[in-house]
């Protein structure tokens, strides 16, 4: 049963909240859709404008300009996965178990328990992937950050350094070895689709490769760490 889910975006983020109208959620839906099959060097809210059926200063109503638009998609997305980690660790105890978890959610391995009729989940993770990492790579990135866009990032990695945390308590660097690994995780599925001969695994489809090999990575780091 898919559970219904409701996500309070920072309001920074836009300049009208495009979840309180069918607009505004059309502007999402086709801008996920545009994004992914432009890539977003091609993509303009002129030919999002033609998609939604409406015109390119409606949409600027909503969004400032499309980088705004591809960072609100992303804080989402980050949102919604921290949210995917709580429910599917919820009711482990065990430490090792949450984190393998985490590496099955980070390669996109769980089951998506959450429904949104306007966001397609699956693209959006394939654009997290190609993408995501272009909503912070600016050069206003410490002014973004001041406007805490980037908080629901920040908050999905200390999650995860927490239960590295539990796992290897004292261990010094819980944060880094967080962001390491989602990092890391969506590199290398895009460098095993794109850019094979930068994995050990280019040839094979199943992503189940790479959670071996993110779980290799983590607990090489943990198991063998002192503590500071």
């Amino acid at each position: 049963m898919e559970v219904q889910l409701q996500i309070k975006m920072n309001a920074k983020l836009y300049l009208r909240d495009p979840e309180t109208s069918e607009l505004g959620k059309g502007i999402i839906r086709h801008g996920i859709e545009m994004i992914y099959e432009l890539g977003f060097e091609e993509f303009t809210f002129k030919k999002l404008a033609i998609k939604v059926g409406t015109t390119e200063a409606s949409i600027y109503r909503y969004f400032e300009n499309k980088h705004r638009l591809l960072t609100y998609i992303t804080t989402w997305f980050w949102t919604w996965l921290e949210y995917q980690l709580v429910f599917s660790t919820n009711n482990i105890s065990d430490s090792k178990q949450k984190i393998d978890a985490v590496l099955k959610l980070l390669t996109f391995q769980e089951k998506d328990e959450f429904a949104l009729e306007h966001i397609n989940k699956s693209v959006l993770q394939k654009i997290i992937i190609s993408e995501g990492d272009k909503s912070y790579l600016t050069k206003h990135v410490t002014e973004d950050n001041k406007a805490m866009l980037f908080k629901p990032y920040k908050d999905l990695c200390h999650r995860i350094a927490e239960i590295f945390l539990e796992y290897k308590p004292g261990y010094p660097y819980p944060h880094s070895l967080a962001s390491t690994l989602i990092e890391t995780a969506h590199r290398q599925i895009y460098f095993k689709d794109h850019l094979p001969r930068l994995t050990d695994f280019g040839n094979v489809k199943d992503t189940n490769i790479v959670v071996s090999y993110l779980s290799h990575m983590v607990y090489s780091v943990l198991d063998n760490a002192k503590k500071k």
